[in-house]
């Protein structure tokens, strides 16, 4: 049983700023830069390219060449029934929870009277197309096919289209569980291929195999991330997704056994994902190491774990009490945060930045990765302190209609020409006083 070589950042004394924590409680180096450079021929090979090119680069880059990109629909039925009866009924009840929370985001139409026979209405339309990508790398992630699709519907996008990596193992389809998720959501338009390329493929369209969309959402590796970055502007994204992450905020009331767990399944991700824990209890930090060596040594992916929770990106933080550490967790601002002291509904009260908060003992993260009903395509990378995760809205417009009547537009005609003139835009003006000359001359 190896020891665990988390680092120990003991905050105690300090009282910092926002930046200041921030310096303190680094993330894993990922240059998104340097990949969007390294994808630029990958972008340029398929656009403009044809099916052709893209099962070279799914050769290139998947080690297998699919007989075709667009999976046959009868490949994506087979799949479900071949799903085993008891992942069938845990998908069908994560569906049905995801889809119970996600109605609840549907945004109604507001119609504002401004003044009499003047109003103004914003209507919420969905995007007309998506492209929602799935991961098939180190874990497979049907989860990711519901978190994406349920909220796309529930938002009424006409037209869905899923992308996963193909798999040597499956024939080049992709993942057979991911395939069978499809299938329970009804999505018949599913692609097997993944990386840059795919999203690429959303983007640019490929004549012949897939028409292009106007928005890409889903979490991806790096390649991914930089693929969305790059393309930004020619399609809606939701985020550039970093690896994974979690912090632990807990007093001496957390049971130590619990919170190793909750760090270990996070690291269980990648070897760059981060757990962070934040806590006012020596012994409680103490025990957590004990019960992470014991822990990473039994579960199935001890390497990579081990490695995620060695890395500058974790660390197991002592801070003075719990105003210092909520302070410590905002400026985190953790993709998934967990609450874990004595009165986690008046703690989250003072949250402001993170993916998603879980309260208690009994709702952790994993919890949220597949049933809770929330959504798992969440901000990382500090991104929580401007972004939320993957909604009904991220696929809705807010469309402004205005509807001034004559009267109402005469009471405030003037107003308008004093501001255009004032920011020396005359025309603008003009075209309010030529609705005058109109009136004159009837």
């Amino acid at each position: 049983m190896r020891e665990i070589p988390i680092r120990t950042l003991d905050l105690r004394g300090k009282r910092l700023s926002k930046s200041g924590y921030q310096r303190e409680l680094p993330r894993a180096a990922m240059d998104v830069e340097a990949a969007v450079i390294a994808i630029t021929p990958i972008l340029k090979r398929v656009n403009g390219g044809s099916e052709s090119d893209l099962l070279d680069l799914c050769q290139e880059f998947d080690g297998v060449r699919p007989p075709q990109i667009r999976v046959p629909e009868a490949a994506i039925n087979q799949a479900l029934t071949d799903l085993a009866p008891e992942i069938r009924s845990a998908l069908e009840e994560a569906i049905r929870r995801i889809t119970k929370v996600h109605s609840d985001q549907v945004r109604s139409e507001v119609r504002t009277e401004v003044v009499p026979g003047g109003e103004v209405v914003q209507r919420w339309i969905p995007v007309d197309r998506v492209g929602l990508y799935v991961p098939g790398g180190k874990a497979v992630y049907p989860s990711s096919v519901i978190m994406n699709v349920v909220p796309a519907q529930i938002a009424k996008v006409s037209s869905i289209a899923v992308a996963s990596p193909p798999q040597a193992n499956n024939g080049g389809l992709p993942n057979q569980t991911i395939l069978a998720t499809c299938a329970l959501l009804g999505i018949t338009e599913v692609y097997a291929i993944g990386g840059a390329q795919a999203v690429a493929m959303f983007a640019y369209g490929v004549a012949g195999v897939c028409e292009s969309v106007d928005m890409v959402t889903g979490p991806g590796n790096i390649y991914v991330a930089a693929a969305k970055r790059a393309l930004r502007g020619k399609i809606g994204i939701d985020s550039e997704a970093g690896p994974t992450e979690v912090a632990v905020l807990a007093d001496e009331t957390a049971i130590a056994g619990e919170v190793a767990s909750d760090l270990i399944s996070q690291a269980e991700h990648d070897t760059i994902a981060a757990a962070i824990l934040v806590t006012t209890s020596v012994e409680l930090a103490d025990s957590v190491r004990g019960e992470l060596a014991m822990r990473v040594a039994s579960t199935k992916h001890s390497e990579r774990i081990f490695e995620a929770l060695s890395g500058i990106q974790s660390a197991i933080v002592l801070v003075e009490d719990l105003a210092q550490g909520l302070d410590v967790v905002n400026a985190y601002a953790a993709e998934h945060l967990e609450l874990i002291v004595a009165d986690p509904r008046a703690a989250a009260v003072q949250i402001r930045n993170a993916g998603a908060v879980f309260l208690g003992r009994f709702s952790p993260v994993s919890l949220g990765d597949y049933s809770a009903g929330s959504n798992h395509v969440l901000p990382t990378g500090g991104c929580a302190c401007h972004s939320s995760g993957l909604s009904v809205q991220s696929f809705l417009r807010g469309l402004t209609f205005i509807n001034y009547s004559e009267a109402a537009f005469m009471d405030i005609a003037p107003n308008v020409v004093t501001l255009a003139n004032a920011e020396d835009l005359p025309a603008h003006g003009e075209a309010i006083s030529a609705r005058f000359e109109d009136n004159a001359s009837r």
